[in-house]
């Protein structure tokens, strides 16, 4: 991610030499959706649909916008 309220020149979170396991600061990609929504000035715990009856979210009953990363 770049520009639009992100901190310039960071890196968020890491992972080990081989790039397979996260070391620090995991980013599930429900906190993803919930923090590029807030950017949107969009709040994702009211951003639901209705399907089959039921009413979803895109983050799921999960999501936490990341605040490490926010300008």
């Amino acid at each position: 991610m770049a520009g639009g309220g992100i901190k310039p020149g960071i890196s968020y979170g890491e992972t080990d030499e081989f790039g397979y396991n996260i070391v620090k600061d995991p980013v599930h990609i429900n906190d993803f959706h919930a923090t590029a929504l807030h950017l949107m000035g969009l709040n994702h715990e009211k951003l639901v649909y209705k399907h089959l009856g039921r009413r979803y979210r895109l983050t799921d009953v999960a999501g936490k916008v990341v605040n490490g990363i926010l300008a």
